[in-house]
């Protein structure tokens, strides 16, 4: 089939409803323009074949930027697929970025490293090539690494920007770049806009061999390097206490055995075990349910917990894949034979705001100068927790850790205790700006040895907070809204809650409706609207008449869902009987959950 003859049976499937108007559209690129010149008789064949779906779903839109980078289902050509094409232009582009951001005012140079996903180490190689051709002077970490690695070898080397392969948690078939600037943060305003302009209009990719850069030295090995130095700064966020704890750590397939292990053997712990079956560096992440190696999700931990338990271990920790996120599993009781319960996001977020900061006010290294990040879907337990510390909060960050680390830069990093996101995501120190599992396993670990010897579990840890502060209890609602008709759905059930939101929510009336899009406060009962001064993103917070009840949703930035947050609490007169406060914020919870479907169903 040659070019003219694709191009009309793409129309003919257009104009059949068989594919997009604007898969049609980038289809017809894809096929006429000189820069997909390599990638045409792949398209072609695809056409000839009459893979209308498949082709449909690889073209119907350009992939984006997210909060993460650029992130999606692999495939060998498509616009809205991870490929030599889409990697290539977003290495081109943020080098076309940073070297037009500097004017020739010095040497650039530029960090990468890559996970344990297919084809990570051979887009891994393609950005250094391409980086080396714009002039980049390239270090390069030859071994999967973790992503907060990463983050600290831009810093570590004073590197202008840096790009990290991995899709983190998502499933074996996608892949992607998280690009960082040379804060060692993912990139944040001007600079995301900048870099997706020139992505968005590369024209030419130019690239120099990966082997003959290393030869001559363009690129240059540090993994030895960034190793040593990395387990010396993490090592010293340590605190003293008992090491007297048996821990199982699973790096659920991927990078995170080579960050974890080290660091908690420097740390003192003698009796740590990597699990068996979730040990081997595999993409296809193979011993983990439905193959998603997510931390977040409870079925991860069945098998490592039924191993624990039979076997007398005191937690189970667990990292994704780029071992920036941590999972953690622990004994209900003292008893590690008895039954075991793992924790969400916003729960080990608590455990570790409040033993970090019990373990500084014992130093005597708090100040009122002193301050905590989490962003504005992150429990409010931590603001509660670090109020009673006297330390401050900084809560009204968007979704994304790179928010996070913009924060403790503006409130200068000696200051900084503690970040946090609901997404199984922590920092201490200040040696990275991205989350990292790494320590937070290290910090675990130890809040789980001081709890052994005080012969109390991390549930009671955490049920003695709720007493303390109100029992809170978080739940995230997933909406997947997959390709075009997806992203369409999307827009409209967003839209639905700016202009039409629901009166009431289980029972409960929606007294204020919060929109971080257009940076407006409004009072349902009366109309009348504020503006926020709130960081502008597509975020909307539905609050209810009734103290610490909310209900957030926002689009995926790096996934094709709606999320929806959905935040209960009791006040600390309700919350001294736990069970009944459970039991009444369960049956809140379902009410939400079941009024917010229902909303959805209604509007998208």
């Amino acid at each position: 089939m040659n070019a003219t003859e694709s191009l009309a049976a793409v129309s003919k499937a257009a104009e059949d409803g068989q594919i997009s108007s604007t898969a049609l559209e980038n289809i017809q690129s894809w096929l006429t323009e000189d820069r997909y010149a390599d990638y045409r008789d792949q398209v072609a064949a695809e056409i000839e074949a009459g893979h209308w779906r498949a082709l449909d779903d690889a073209f119907w839109t350009i992939i984006p930027f997210g909060t993460g980078g650029r992130r999606g289902r692999m495939n060998p050509i498509g616009s809205n697929a991870i490929n030599d094409r889409t990697i290539g232009e977003s290495a081109q582009g943020l080098a076309d970025y940073v070297t037009e951001y500097h004017k020739g005012a010095k040497e650039l140079s530029c960090v990468i490293a890559y996970d344990t996903r297919h084809k990570s180490r051979h887009f891994a190689e393609l950005c250094a090539g391409i980086m080396v051709a714009a002039g980049f002077k390239v270090y390069f970490l030859d071994d999967y690494r973790a992503t907060p690695q990463l983050s600290f070898a831009v810093r570590q080397k004073s590197c202008d920007c840096g790009i990290m392969v991995t899709a983190s948690h998502n499933p074996p078939s996608d892949n992607a770049v998280k690009v960082y600037w040379s804060s060692g943060a993912q990139v944040l305003p001007p600079h995301d806009k900048a870099i997706i302009d020139r992505v968005m209009n590369c024209q030419e990719i130019n690239q120099v061999a990966f082997a003959d850069a290393l030869a001559d030295g363009r690129v240059e090995i540090i993994t030895e390097e960034i190793d040593h130095a990395f387990l010396e700064v993490t090592k010293a966020q340590a605190f003293e206490g008992s090491r007297d704890v048996k821990i199982l750590y699973t790096p659920l397939h991927g990078v995170g055995a080579e960050a974890v292990i080290p660091l908690l053997k420097a740390d003192g712990f003698n009796n740590v075990e990597v699990y068996g079956p979730h040990e081997e560096k595999s993409g296809d992440f193979p011993n983990v349910p439905g193959h998603v190696s997510n931390p977040e999700n409870t079925a991860v931990f069945e098998k490592p917990i039924e191993y624990a338990s039979a076997n007398g271990f005191d937690v189970v920790l667990a990292t994704d894949p780029d071992c920036d996120r941590l999972g953690v599993a622990a004994p209900v009781t003292s008893d590690p034979s008895g039954e075991w319960a793992t924790f969400n996001g916003n729960q080990i977020g608590a455990l570790l705001a409040e033993f970090i900061l019990s373990k500084r006010k014992q130093a005597g290294t708090l100040s009122a100068d002193h301050y905590l990040v989490k962003t504005l879907v992150t429990t409010e337990l931590i603001r509660r927790i670090a109020d009673s510390y006297e330390v401050k909060t900084v809560g009204d960050l968007l979704v994304g850790f790179k928010h996070i680390a913009a924060a403790m830069d503006a409130g200068g990093p000696d200051k900084f205790v503690f970040g946090t996101e609901e997404s199984h995501g922590y920092l201490v120190g200040q040696y990275c700006r991205d989350k990292d599992g790494a320590v937070a396993c290290m910090l675990l670990s130890e809040l789980a040895a001081d709890l052994k010897q005080q012969g109390i579990s991390m549930h009671e840890y955490l049920a003695a907070l709720y007493r303390k502060h109100g029992y809170h209890k978080e739940y995230l609602i997933n909406l997947v809204m997959e390709g075009s008709e997806g992203m369409a759905a999307m827009q409209r059930l967003m839209q639905a809650f700016r202009q039409s939101p629901p009166e009431s929510l289980a029972g409960i009336r929606v007294g204020q409706i919060r929109d971080y899009l257009n940076s407006t406060k409004t009072d349902t009962a009366t109309g009348n609207s504020e503006a926020l001064g709130d960081p502008v993103g597509n975020l909307i917070i539905m609050d209810l008449d009734e103290e610490g009840n909310y209900v957030a949703a926002r689009p995926s930035g790096t996934e094709p869902k709606i999320k929806l947050y959905v935040f209960t609490r009791l006040p600390v007169g309700d919350s001294q009987d736990l069970d009944a406060a459970e039991a009444k914020l369960g049956e809140r919870l379902k009410a939400l959950e079941a009024d917010m479907r229902a909303f959805a169903k209604a509007n998208s």
